[in-house]
């Protein structure tokens, strides 16, 4: 059934119920229900619980879900063994100031390369302290961690992110070496990544949110500002403070584990959840051996990580149904077909990286959605002529800029989870920085195309 413009109907209420209310997780449910009722009609009530328990055996979700337990266990211990301490200590001595604790930020965004998960929860919670203490705002953390993630990911070949849509353009009868063709016209995540930089070393100035937050802290008010009843606050997973005071151990139990994480992902073809394995391993034998705690502490403090999570993961099960009504619905291919009926060769680039990004924004679907449109614009493409990279340079930039700036995106949740700041304020923070790089790689997409096409 081709439900046309009545595919929009979810999405337009979770965007419009947002703003009203302000309330994220009830209009999430509310948008799911209401794409249930749509596609089920009258049996909407089984048709619903059928796409819960869809939701839950997505592989995708078990995936997220994975990394969202195992995420919260290793960061839990990390921050109850004193490791997480021990690492701040000595990236402190460097990072003694507003700039070069968030360039220290972006260091550690760089670094953190392999998976956009790793990134976002790695950097937010072992930098907040560190910004903390130098007096950036929480607001600039949250866009320096949410600047990085999947726009590091997409710009290396190496990661979860470049292995998924390697796959998806070899059915087209491309490889890897076409997408590290691509990576030099993926314009949005390079001028992203650069914004973040020259923002934080004080070339590009503050604006808005940012500026008003420097301002507040500048006044002897709090680095982070609870937010009132009723603010579009998802989920705030900030760590708990320990009840007992929490002595710095060797920042070693921090550095180890990370980095027998991502060698053991690498080994196993990106496989991030066992990589998580081998680091909560590797954090068993350090700090039991080194009596920082006892095996059943170990324990008692990995379930503690683990129920941190549970309410990010619960939200984030309801944005799953709500994407699957999105696609029962055929509310991306209605936008695609809608916006690419007709297309100039030498705008196909700029009009796939503004298409992706818009459905990217709305639907928060972003590894589906290169699913989506990689059989519909590199056959246009080759039919028109178009080196392939540049498309599949502005697919990847169109979902880069999604899982930045969609509000209900998995990334946006897990910044607010490591930086305490709510995915709203986080998207009012971020606005600025991000519409001007997809402004000026919207630019640089149509040039591209009016000079090589």
């Amino acid at each position: 059934m081709d439900y046309g413009i009545i595919s929009c109907i979810p999405i337009a209420v979770l965007i419009i119920g947002v703003l009203i209310t302000k309330k994220m997780p009830e209009m999430i449910i509310l948008s799911s229900v209401i794409g249930a009722v749509l596609v089920y009609k009258s049996d909407f009530f089984s048709g619903y619980v059928g796409m819960l328990y869809g939701a839950l055996s997505n592989e995708s979700y078990q995936f997220l879900l994975m990394l969202l337990l195992g995420f919260g266990g290793i960061i839990k211990l990390f921050e109850k063994s004193g490791a997480l301490l021990g690492f701040s200590n000595i990236i402190s001595k460097y990072a003694n100031g507003p700039k070069k604790s968030m360039v220290a930020t972006w260091i550690m965004g760089v670094i953190m390369f392999v998976d956009d998960y790793l990134n976002v929860l790695a950097v937010s919670f072992s930098m907040k302290e560190i910004t903390d203490r130098n007096g950036v705002p929480r607001e600039h953390l949250a866009y320096g961690v949410n600047s990085m993630g999947a726009c590091v990911c997409v710009l290396v070949p190496f990661t979860s992110w470049a292995a998924f849509a390697v796959g998806c353009i070899s059915e087209q009868g491309l490889g890897f070496n076409d997408y590290v063709k691509a990576i030099p016209y993926m314009f949005f995540p390079i001028i992203a990544i650069l914004v973040c930089l020259l923002v934080a070393i004080g070339v590009i100035p503050k604006v808005g949110l940012i500026k008003r937050a420097y301002k507040r802290v500048a006044e002897g008010g709090p680095v982070i500002v609870e937010e009132a009843q009723g603010q579009a606050s998802i989920v705030k997973m900030e760590s708990p403070e320990a009840s007992e005071e929490v002595k710095a151990s060797s920042p070693l139990n921090f550095i180890i584990p990370i980095i027998v994480l991502v060698v053991v992902m690498l080994t196993f073809n990106n496989d991030v959840v066992k990589g998580i394995i081998a680091a909560l391993v590797v954090q068993a034998i350090l700090y039991v051996s080194q009596r920082i705690m006892k095996l059943s502490e170990f324990i008692e403090n990995f379930f503690e990580g683990l129920a941190g999570m549970a309410p990010l993961a619960f939200i984030i099960c309801f944005a799953y149904i709500l994407g699957a009504a999105n696609d029962a619905l055929g509310f991306s291919t209605f936008v695609i077909n809608a916006l690419t009926s007709t297309i100039p060769p030498s705008l196909l680039p700029a009009i796939a990286f503004l298409v992706v990004a818009l459905v990217a924004f709305a639907a928060a679907s972003f590894w589906v959605l290169i699913v989506i449109t990689v059989p519909i614009f590199i056959p246009l493409a080759i039919n028109m002529g178009i080196e392939p990279a540049m498309v599949i340079a502005a697919i990847m930039s169109g979902v880069a800029f999604g899982s930045k700036f969609c509000f209900y995106s998995d990334a946006v949740f897990m910044t607010s989870a490591g930086t305490g700041v709510s995915n709203m304020t986080q998207i009012k923070a971020v606005a600025p920085y991000v519409l001007s790089s997809a402004f000026l790689a919207a630019i640089c997409f149509a040039i591209v195309g009016f000079v090589f096409i």
